[in-house]
């Protein structure tokens, strides 16, 4: 029978005393030998007697062997030992040691059956060892004890201190909590064995971060120790905190760890205006909605709780400023909504309150959240180009208005205290057909050329208004023209029309149904009147029938019509409409006579030759030819004689010619001058460069007398009526000669230093007209004090 027991030795159990021993089945032959430090314990001899009355198979049963861990002496650690009661001590038996760390940590005395620890062990690396034990005959090598297995258990000490193993910690807590608000938990752990001592027995405690915060010795909770912690006063705090173990006894081991612990902001400061009173200036031209000034109200708290809400509360500018948050930097920005006029209000006052939209009802008490400041805005005067009253115009003019005919008087003014004079002109892209003209100092909006709905039913154009002593100053207004319809277009056939009729129709039969259409567009719909013409009423071969609904059904109104006798007629129709006046046109149906088979279908339409048996003689035919070439000399002489009598009378240079010819450099360009007629062109700041640049000669005579033109200065619409329609019959008459051409001088006339050279009233008196007085008005009017100034009157002029 074997046994293993563990010898007392004093200094492998680190002075402890301590034997622990074991036993097992043993055979009822063999002896019992156990080693030990002291007597077994009643129960183990009762046990030990009772197995000896007992017979069973030999067999080693095991329990534990107890080693203490962290052993620093130089000498191997023993174990136990192991022994046989076959073994006699003279060395036949041999101990043999296998399983987990069998030669390396452990090592046995094959001889004598000790165990010791030849290597420093810890539990919390590894808390227990499995190991085999056997017994062999050294000489044969045969097993004496069959092979069983037991354990070695480490034995804890504390030689761990606790550890935290998720620090350090980031927490935070609303500012201004009531005393034990919770913030965070922190948690040690000790690698020690909790179930042998007290050696994982953690005791939290605080060494920083009082009088702030405490914490729970057992559980290792944080919570608030001082009550009204202000975040605007501290807000970052450094707690440390302490886990030892021993239940924190004299001796224990000790970890730390760092809690950072953040305020949160609360909304417990209300906003303030720091300028009670704000200065802002801005233009009178500022767009809607363009930026006057920003103000901002300061606010301790921070995030959601520093959120700002501005709104304008008093003053008498409500109506024409608007403020705006700007989420982003928390500033009120005060905006322009409606336009301002410098010369209706110069300053304005407002009332500017800025408050917090997130209130927190248990700090109330401490506000009222909101403040209030004064905004003082100055209106700053620019020069604002003319402005248009209405603001757009819409006319309506039918299409027959006569040439020269005001349709509508633009409006502007000079918005500044100045009151500056306004010109008036057509921005000519938006007229490129120059079917309008405006006065240049009336704003008369008139009709330049004929007005056709039918071609052009809308004409959109822009009126330019300059100030005369500030050209860069235009302001523009759209004009739109509605061209209203008048009856002026006849109906007409939808289509050329073609019938055929069969020789063997019978009379009453429809062949065609005619409709027409009509340019027009009266309000009261379209409605055509189907007739045959005056000189086919009694038509003896077809009829017409008006259905009233636009269309006519053209009948036969007798049979046997026959190719050999005629085989095309040709029917006018007289349609009219029933605009005011009554408009009507005359088509033309042409029937062809044909012939048909039994079914009515079109066989041939074709009617056979019919020859003449008459031959013209060689005297006929040349006298045709002759008639036909005194035609063609006739129209060609009439064409030479027409082209003469249209031809000026030029003067050659070289004749010798007695009367004194005077030649006016300035005078209009002919067909080749296209703006020899546009007046607006000249106040036109758009045009004027352009007009600068294609009429050099002109210029200067422009540039010097447009000094002695007066604001006042306005022409008569009798005169541009009758201007306007003498321009256009000269643009259509494309016989005219370039001489013809009419040129318009605007400064002449009332308020001119030359007042009028007309001669129209010259017929009024008898009396010759002095001219004395063109010798007073400078060297431009030279040549005509010399031709009309004091002369001998006996002798003829020329």
């Amino acid at each position: 029978m074997w046994t293993a027991g563990r010898m007392s030795n004093a200094k492998n159990l680190l002075g402890l005393g301590v034997s622990l021993y074991f036993w097992g089945l043993m055979d009822l032959t063999t002896s019992v030998l156990l080693e030990s430090a002291g007597p077994l314990s009643e129960r183990q001899e009762d046990h030990l007697s009772d197995k000896q009355h007992q017979r069973m198979k030999r067999s080693w049963v095991w329990n534990q062997f107890f080693v203490l861990e962290e052993y620093t002496g130089t000498d191997p650690l023993y174990v136990g030992k192991l022994h046989s009661d076959m073994d006699r001590g003279d060395g036949s038996i041999k101990y043999i040691l296998s399983g987990e760390g069998a030669g390396i940590v452990f090592t046995i005395d094959d001889t004598t059956g000790d165990i010791h620890a030849i290597q420093r062990l810890d539990r919390e690396e590894r808390s227990q060892y499995t190991l085999r034990a056997q017994a062999l005959d050294r000489r044969t090598g045969r097993p004496m004890e069959p092979e069983s297995e037991f354990i070695i258990k480490i034995q804890d000490i504390n030689d761990n201190e606790p550890k935290f193993l998720d620090g350090p910690y980031v927490a935070s807590v609303p500012e201004m909590s009531p005393v034990g608000t919770s913030v965070i938990q922190v948690t040690a752990t000790d690698a020690d064995d909790p179930t042998y001592g007290n050696s994982a027995r953690v005791v939290y405690s605080i060494l920083q971060g009082q009088p702030y915060f405490s914490v729970d010795s057992r559980t290792g909770l944080i919570r608030t120790a001082l009550m009204n912690m202000d975040r605007e006063a501290k807000e970052y705090y450094e707690v440390i905190i302490q886990a030892k173990d021993m239940g924190g006894q004299l001796g224990g081991l000790a970890g730390t760890t760092t809690v950072n612990i953040t305020l949160s902001d609360v909304n417990d400061n209300p906003p303030r205006f720091p300028q009670k009173h704000y200065q802002m200036s801005v233009l009178e031209s500022a767009p809607i909605s363009s930026t006057v000034g920003r103000v901002v109200a300061k606010d301790l708290d921070e995030g959601i709780n520093a959120e700002m809400k501005y709104s304008l509360v008093d003053g008498d500018g409500l109506d024409v400023f608007d403020i705006n948050t700007d989420p982003n930097y928390q500033v009120g920005i005060i905006t322009v909504r409606k336009p301002l006029s410098f010369e209706s209000k110069k300053s304005y006052t407002l009332k500017v309150e800025g408050a917090n939209p997130h209130l927190e009802m248990r700090f109330l008490n401490l506000g009222p959240f909101r403040d209030t400041t004064t905004v003082h805005i100055s209106v700053e005067d620019v020069d604002e180009p003319p402005v248009f009253e209405p603001s757009v115009y819409f006319v309506e003019v039918p299409e027959d208005v006569e040439i020269g005919t005001t349709i509508q008087i633009i409006s502007a003014k000079d918005p500044d205290l100045t009151n500056n004079s306004i010109r008036y002109s057509i921005d000519r892209s938006s007229d490129p057909g120059r079917f309008f003209y405006v006065d240049v100092t009336s704003g008369a909006l008139m009709t330049a050329r004929p007005l056709d709905r039918e071609d052009i039913s809308w004409h959109n154009i822009t009126v330019l208004a300059m100030e005369l002593n500030n050209p860069s100053q235009v302001g523009s207004v759209s004009v739109t023209v509605k061209v209203l319809d008048v009856n002026d277009n006849a109906p007409e056939f939808a289509r050329f029309y073609e019938a055929f009729v069969c020789e063997n129709t019978k009379a009453g039969q429809l062949i065609q149904t005619v409709s027409a259409i009509d340019r027009d567009d009266p309000q009261e719909g379209q409605h055509f009147y189907y007739s045959l013409a005056p000189e086919a009423a009694n038509n003896p071969n077809f009829t017409l029938r008006d259905n009233q609904d636009n269309t006519a059904w053209i009948l036969t109104r007798r049979s046997g019509f026959r190719q050999h006798e005629q085989n095309t007629f040709y029917l006018p129709i007289l349609i009219s409409d029933n605009g005011r006046p009554m408009l009507s046109s005359t088509g033309t149906l042409t029937v062809h006579v044909c012939s048909c088979d039994d079914d009515g279908m079109v066989m041939s339409c074709t009617a056979e030759a019919y020859v003449l048996p008459v031959s013209l003689s060689r005297g006929a035919l040349i006298a045709i030819l002759a008639c036909i070439f005194v035609l063609l000399v006739l129209v060609l002489l009439i064409l030479s004689m027409r082209r003469h009598r249209k031809q000026p009378y030029v003067i050659d240079e070289e004749e010798n010619i007695h009367e004194n010819i005077v030649r006016y450099d300035d005078e209009g360009g002919g067909e080749e001058d296209t703006e020899a007629f546009d007046i607006a062109a000249m106040w036109n700041p758009r045009e004027a460069q352009l007009v600068a640049k294609n009429r050099q000669d002109m210029l200067p005579e422009i540039e010097s007398l447009s000094r002695y033109v007066p604001q006042t200065c306005m022409m008569d619409n009798s005169v541009h009526s009758y201007v306007l329609a003498k321009l256009y019959e000269a643009d259509m008459d494309l016989w005219a000669p370039p001489f013809d051409s009419l040129q318009t001088y605007m400064f002449e006339g009332n308020g001119s230093v030359a007042e009028s050279l007309s001669s129209l009233q010259s017929v009024t008196t008898d009396s010759d007209q002095s001219y004395d007085y063109l010798t007073d008005w400078g060297p431009r009017f030279k040549k005509l004090a010399e031709m009309y100034g004091a002369t001998d009157s006996s002798g003829p002029l020329w």
